[in-house]
């Protein structure tokens, strides 16, 4: 048990710098889906008030009673009924408003989850007949509630830990078959009530996490019944069934393991259509649920997480036996285990390839997306973790021969593959002969050491001490390389969850193109808003310009003057004139004239692209003016 000792402590460490890996990653995740284009557009000014807003997305998104959300300039509510996607479409949301509406600017607060169960939010204005000041708030609402995220996104990656060792531990047992799976059945147990913790949890705190609420809500029977009803919440109740079979099925296979030691076929199938089945739970609700090519994308997770899971949990599991079993691990089931790891990594190659292509979609997102730099640093960690595993097969491949070259008939029972793979070998907790160890005491100092010994030669026996230690330095070392592959595994694990939260890079780089075809398809308004002051009691305020389009060609200018106290002012007179400097064109007079409230004009020609000077005169009495200066945008 000494010997243990240090190895506890490495591994102690590599735990707590998963833990602060994992913490250091749980804040909130980046939007999936994305507003596209709105109606009424963003900073539109109407001349009638409309019927509805509606909005559309980069893909699917899912609804709640509070979706949407129109406020008027008092920051009254002035939708009614709840959001509903607009005309059957999944990527809208739609929302009526009350008739009558008065003129002035609203707010529209807007607040849905993406196709891949990750909530967004966001707000936008526009104005009736005329620009207005406003108490609504047009800054949005985070998305997510902090303290609420941190714990579903720590339970996320408590989730995706327990599954890997619970499915890499159990095909260790099944395909590896270690002379004892006795110090395997705490990891077992570790793994799977691990992951049922973590999944009651996801299902209590998917609510407020999905509505934006504090975690005080988790007990709230309307959020749990609204999670029931969602996709997220289908897959989290699978997994939980999921995992009751799974206790069944691995208590009959220990018992089955005691009378048999080869595990026979329908074990085998059965064992993989659970893993393929807990993979889909998790598959089914994030990336590869939305996008592109859904099935193929499906499978490709699916296959992903499981060679994920089988390479690191079987890590777990071999560490696991190389540390704290009684016997050592036959050099066969090594070798299966290296065999095992190489198909994983073969799998995870061709599905992480296919998938960073789905996810990025151009070179140019590799670097310039936050998905594409956090695949770079995983892709980096595998690689260190390949290295890693490239020492422990070097090992590994040096036992059988170690084995071969010892001269001690114990050691050939003890370590051949024949003993190695024979019917005592596999049951669990079964008191096999031990190996190495086992050589030495029976051999080592036994009746082997009888042989001729007079002028100090060493005889068998010092031979069989020989190969010992040749052995256990190649076992000591395979020992090292497995903790640091389980270390680089646990970075390994936290980027990949951390890269379940990130919005893909195709899904950014194609909303920011949607946005500037948008943007060059629609008109868009200027809105600058210009503070003055004539120098007499009450006379400054704010005056707030709206220029729309505000492109080259017939523009329409609206100007409103917010006095000391926030309200609408009257003035006698406002001027507006328009130089382009770089091309000496101007000054050009926007001829404002009086509309009741507000001065305007509907004809402001502006026949260059570029940095224009808007310069607006005040005036508030007959002998008192002031004339303010601002640069403004005007695009092709």
């Amino acid at each position: 048990m000494p010997r243990l000792r240090a190895p506890r402590r490495v591994l102690a460490f590599a735990a707590l710098l998963g833990t602060l890996l994992l913490l250091g990653g749980a804040g909130s995740v980046s939007a999936h889906s994305a507003l596209r284009a709105t109606d009424p557009g963003e900073g539109s000014v109407l001349k009638t008030a409309p019927e509805q807003v509606t909005l559309t997305f980069t893909e699917s998104v899912g609804l709640a009673d509070d979706s949407l959300r129109v406020l008027d300039p008092e920051n009254r509510r002035v939708n009614t009924g709840n959001a509903a996607h607009a005309d059957g479409r999944s990527d809208t949301a739609r929302v009526r408003l009350r008739d009558g509406l008065p003129d002035g600017t609203f707010t529209v607060a807007w607040r849905v989850v993406s196709a891949d169960s990750h909530p967004i939010s966001g707000a936008f204005t526009f104005s009736i007949g005329k620009p207005s000041a406003t108490t609504a708030s047009v800054t949005a609402l985070p998305a997510v509630n902090p303290a609420s995220g941190a714990l579903y996104d720590l339970t996320r990656y408590a989730a995706y830990a327990a599954g890997a060792l619970l499915i890499g531990a159990a095909t260790f047992v099944l395909v590896c078959r270690p002379a004892a799976a006795q110090p395997l059945r705490g990891l077992l147990r570790a793994g799977w009530w691990t992951l049922l913790g973590s999944t009651l949890a996801l299902l209590v705190l998917r609510g407020p996490y999905a509505r934006g609420t504090g975690p005080s809500s988790v007990l709230d029977p309307g959020l749990l019944q609204d999670t029931l009803t969602t996709r997220p919440g289908w897959a989290l109740l699978a997994r939980l069934a999921l995992l009751a079979v799974a206790a069944l099925f691995l208590v009959r296979v220990g018992a089955a393991l005691r009378r048999s030691p080869e595990p026979g076929p329908a074990v085998l199938a059965g064992g993989t259509l659970l893993a393929v089945a807990l993979a889909v739970t998790w598959a089914a609700a994030e990336h590869a649920s939305a996008g592109i090519q859904v099935p193929v994308a499906m499978t490709s997770s699916v296959l992903h997480l499981l060679a994920m899971a089988v390479w690191l949990g079987g890590l777990a599991a071999l560490l696991t036996t190389l540390h704290r079993s009684d016997q050592e691990i036959p050099a066969a089931s090594v070798a299966r285990f290296s065999r095992l790891a190489f198909t994983s990594v073969t799998v995870l190659v061709l599905t992480g390839v296919y998938q960073s292509w789905r996810g990025l979609g151009s070179w140019d997102a590799v670097l310039g997306t936050s998905y594409g730099r956090l695949l770079v640093v995983k892709v980096c960690a595998v690689a260190v973790l390949l290295a890693a595993a490239g020492f422990s097969r070097r090992w590994t491949g040096r036992l059988p021969a170690e084995q071969e070259r010892t001269p001690v008939p114990v050691l050939e029972t003890a370590g051949a593959p024949a003993a190695a793979d024979g019917p005592g070998a596999d049951l669990p907790g079964r008191e096999a002969v031990s190996g190495p160890a086992s050589g030495t005491d029976d051999g080592g100092a036994g009746e082997g050491n009888e042989g001729p010994r007079g002028s100090g030669e060493s005889g068998p026996g010092a031979a069989g001490e020989a190969g010992e230690s040749g052995e256990n330095a190649h076992r000591r070392s395979l020992r090292r390389s497995v903790l640091a592959e389980v270390v680089v595994g646990v970075v390994v694990l936290v980027v990949t969850t951390m890269l379940t939260g990130t919005q893909p890079g195709r899904a950014e780089t194609g909303t920011t193109a949607a946005a500037e075809a948008g943007a060059g398809d629609r008109p868009t308004a200027s809105t600058t808003l210009i503070p003055f002051d004539v120098g007499t009691p009450g006379g400054h305020g704010k005056v707030q310009i709206v220029l729309e389009p505000g492109r080259v060609g017939e523009n329409t200018v609206q100007a409103v003057v917010i006095g000391p106290d926030g309200g609408i002012a009257t003035v006698p007179e406002i001027r507006l004139t328009f130089t382009l400097p770089s091309q000496k064109v101007g000054p050009l007079d926007a001829e404002l004239t009086n509309l009741g409230g507000y001065w305007g004009t509907q004809s402001l020609n502006l026949p260059l692209a570029g940095t224009w000077t808007m310069k607006v005169t005040v005036r508030t009495s007959d002998i008192d003016q002031v004339t303010e200066s601002r640069r403004v945008r005007i695009a092709r």
